[in-house]
């Protein structure tokens, strides 16, 4: 059965196209107008071996703030999607992901409940041209749209492209792990017959 999804969604300030496979080799097409933003995209479906293709048009004169946003709220969105009734699925996913001097930690239930946890450090305010306080922004998104329950904790890192980096690769990480299939769970994983 395959698990992938289309999702669009059009608003006054942004227009996002997302396709999503969960089962994919990590084969990706991205567009946000936001080149950083796409490199970090580009890693979560490369590490994830998700293949994904995304093209946002967004009120970029203003900042990056409703693109960022609108995609994570779009992505997390496919992923509730392709999941379907989660099924056989290993819920839970975490991965400690180290990059240089960084060390990241992402760990996540695939619950149906919503919960994010965000305890990075970041001392820059841009990276490109996307503002670093938009990540938290991204990743809540996706939580909340996806039913999802999200922490994301540095555990060590001084560059901020590093820590962002590895915290789109880590989730990306425990994403694939939580969506993976294992052939002993009948059903969904959980003792209320439904997540």
């Amino acid at each position: 059965m395959s698990r992938i999804a289309t999702v669009n969604r059009e608003t006054k300030e942004t227009k996002i196209s997302c396709t999503l496979n969960l089962d994919g080799t990590g084969k990706y097409d991205i567009n946000t107008g936001i080149g950083f933003f796409d490199h970090m995209l580009s890693g979560f479906a490369r590490h994830g071996l998700f293949d994904l293709t995304l093209k946002a048009e967004g009120d970029l004169y203003v900042d990056s703030h409703h693109t960022v946003e609108d995609v994570g709220i779009v992505l997390g969105q496919a992923i509730k999607e392709a999941l379907g009734e989660k099924a056989g699925i290993c819920r839970y996913g975490f991965f400690i992901l180290p990059m240089d001097e960084t060390l990241m930690l992402c760990a996540l239930d695939l619950s149906g409940r919503p919960y994010f946890s965000y305890d990075v450090n970041l001392t820059v305010d841009r990276l490109g041209e996307m503002d670093v306080e938009m990540a938290k922004e991204f990743f809540y998104a996706i939580s909340y749209s996806a039913g999802m329950n999200l922490h994301i904790k540095m555990l060590s890192g001084d560059n901020n492209h590093h820590i962002l980096e590895a915290m789109f690769k880590a989730f990306a990480k425990s994403l694939d792990q939580a969506t993976g299939r294992d052939s002993r769970i009948e059903g969904v994983l959980s003792t209320k017959g439904t997540i």
